[in-house]
């Protein structure tokens, strides 16, 4: 398994800088991954937990199926796309998570990892030791809150992405992602309208269910109805109004 990452500062661009001293209390993004209603005290003791390394390059696993599960991981800066070997050997992607997000908690009920976790680009990780964590949520009642609430929050968005597959359109599919990637900068008080895709059209058609050809086609038609505009993996979102349309299958066209 890849070295766990650093928790890093970011620039003003929202690039990790990979500091390897910065602390939680100075994460700009504990908002997003820390229950806000931690106080120093228990701030500073969860802190002492969290295991910091060198950053992680693109294509370097965090952790793989199959592996035994011993903690849950905070993506600090860049990108990581989940993935599980089908019966037939193919890969199928499970998710994708970007800052301020946690990953790994699949590998709780079994104690061994169900799926890969795979670097889409550099990024800096915090590994966070299950049996040391499950110790201080039960004296820190908030912290054990809050990671109900993720779990409860990753069932949910499972059984959203099965009935995205099951019942919609591909231009619904590829627009409720780029919504839900927008939702997700509007979070980290980034631009919810102009952002790059760290993941590749394969990607992007394997978690959709659809092919690569079709995700450009969609992309191509998405331009061309004025929705948004894309440049290699550069993507501006010119009306989220119709965008909003086309993932719940109202756009006209």
């Amino acid at each position: 398994m890849a070295e766990p990452s650093p928790v890093a500062g970011e620039a003003r661009d929202g690039r990790c800088h990979h500091d390897h001293q910065v602390s939680c209390t100075s994460c700009r993004l504990a908002p997003l991954c820390l229950p806000l209603a931690l106080e120093t005290g228990d701030l500073e003791q969860l802190e002492s937990i969290i295991q910091r390394g060198r950053p992680l390059q693109k294509g370097e696993h965090i952790y793989q199926e199959g592996q035994a599960f011993t903690s849950v991981y905070a993506v600090r800066a860049g990108s990581v796309k989940a993935y599980r070997y089908a019966d037939d050997g193919s890969e199928q992607v499970t998710g994708f998570y970007f800052p301020g997000e946690i990953l790994g908690m699949d590998g709780i009920s079994r104690n061994r990892h169900a799926s890969s976790a795979l670097a889409l680009e550099t990024s800096a990780i915090c590994e966070i030791p299950f049996e040391r964590l499950n110790e201080l949520s039960t004296r820190i009642p908030s912290l054990q809150r809050h990671f109900f609430q993720l779990m409860s929050q990753e069932i949910t968005e499972d059984q959203e992405l099965i009935t995205l597959l099951s019942k919609h359109s591909a231009d619904q599919r590829v627009a409720a992602l780029l919504l839900s990637i927008s939702a997700r900068n509007a979070r980290r008080k980034l631009s919810a309208t102009a952002f790059r895709l760290p993941m590749s059209r394969a990607d992007i058609g394997n978690y959709l269910g659809l092919t690569v050809e079709t995700v450009s086609r969609v992309f191509s038609r998405f331009q061309k109805l004025g929705l948004l505009s894309v440049d290699s993996k550069e993507i501006a979102i010119a009306d989220v109004a119709l965008l909003r349309d086309a993932a719940s299958g109202t756009l006209s066209t």
